[in-house]
């Protein structure tokens, strides 16, 4: 009687989610410390070559196990208990394996491509935990849609081993681009509103005739004065769309990863661009009626500052020659004269 019990646990898969569980548990261990863990590796003894090759491995040996896991519960007969514990114990050494090869990576390579190699392990792992969670909470012996879908996220997440930026002045780049588009996207957003010559900006979220009272109130479209004060502030966010490809443009053709202090300050370069975009974002919106210009100063004087920084920092650096000069002193310029047109706009109504 009681191995027809145990029999039929084992058909209903019961005795094979307690280790399912146990290897979710851990990995959200492992999650917890990738967010918070640092290198031991020396700097002096890390081979980068090496680094990148051992990781690529740990990464197919990742999507390999996850594919295993997922077919094994995916349609009968299931695995007996010593297969299922084999099985998440090579999965979870495969996880293992990957966060260890992580920690290899010292800070000195640089913080901006050590962030992005974290974040590539990080969707492994949380994807690899999404994956156990469906197989947890759907029947053991049937393949399901989520399934499909959360194993497909596992082999995704690892084939982005090779868009990797593998030194930092590509990583740099890599955020620096992401930043641009964002910019990019704000200000054909601003220019487009204002070719449209549509004294209602928000005329196409109306449908109902309903609304035109709505519509009426002039705190829902731009005043002259307002169209005034929008004009300086498009000329801040092309600056701001100029200074991310001038500094990009810069750092491809001198940046350099051979030393601490050049590494160093291309992590500082990719932490003020990261302000550019969030600072861009305020002011966009702050551009919308009703204007309120104590706002738009405000946030203009915020993309003026961020992107006299950007500069400064660029200028200090070692992929500022005196041939990059010439635009950094148009730029800066270019800063200064929208921000003291905003400001003369905006100065009588504060």
């Amino acid at each position: 009687m009681e191995e027809r019990d145990g029999a039929m646990a084992l058909e209903s898969g019961e005795d094979l989610r307690p280790p399912l569980r146990n290897l979710v548990h851990g990995l959200r261990e492992v999650a917890s410390q990738l967010r918070e863990g640092e290198s031991f590796w020396k700097s002096e003894d890390f081979d980068l070559q090496f680094f990148w090759k051992t990781l690529g491995e740990c990464f197919k040996v990742v999507s390999q196990e996850a594919t295993k896991i997922s077919l094994a519960f995916s349609k009968p007969p299931l695995p007996s208990i010593q297969d299922c514990q084999k099985l998440t114990t090579e999965f979870q050494k495969s996880i293992l394996n990957l966060a260890t090869v992580y920690y290899w990576l010292p800070k000195s390579q640089g913080v901006t491509l050590r962030r992005l190699v974290r974040d590539a392990t990080m969707d492994i792992v949380e994807g690899v935990i999404q994956l156990l969670n469906v197989i947890l909470s759907t029947p053991l012996q049937s393949l399901s849609q989520d399934q499909l879908t959360s194993t497909g996220g596992v082999w995704e997440a690892c084939d982005r081993f090779s868009k990797i930026p593998k030194d930092n002045q590509a990583a740099v780049l890599s955020v620096m681009s992401s930043y641009a588009a964002i910019v990019e996207d704000a200000l054909e957003e601003m220019e487009q509103a204002r070719r449209a010559d549509n004294p209602d900006p928000f005329s196409d979220i109306f449908d109902d005739d309903d609304d035109a009272d709505l519509r009426e109130n002039r705190d829902t479209y731009w005043s002259e004065a307002d169209k005034q004060v929008m004009a300086p502030c498009l000329g801040l966010l092309k600056a701001a769309k100029a200074c991310l490809k001038k500094v990009s443009g810069a750092m491809k053709t001198h940046g350099k990863v051979d030393t601490l202090q050049h590494i160093t300050q291309l992590d500082d370069l990719g932490d003020i661009t990261s302000e550019v975009s969030p600072s861009v974002d305020e002011l966009v919106l702050s551009l919308y009626p009703p204007m309120n210009y104590i706002t738009v100063q405000m946030n203009a004087a915020k993309v003026a500052s961020v992107l006299n920084k950007v500069l400064e920092i660029t200028k200090s650096s070692h992929m500022c020659p005196e041939s990059e000069s010439s635009w950094l002193q148009f730029l800066s310029g270019a800063i200064d004269h929208n921000m003291d047109k905003v400001k003369n706009l905006t100065q009588g109504t504060i």
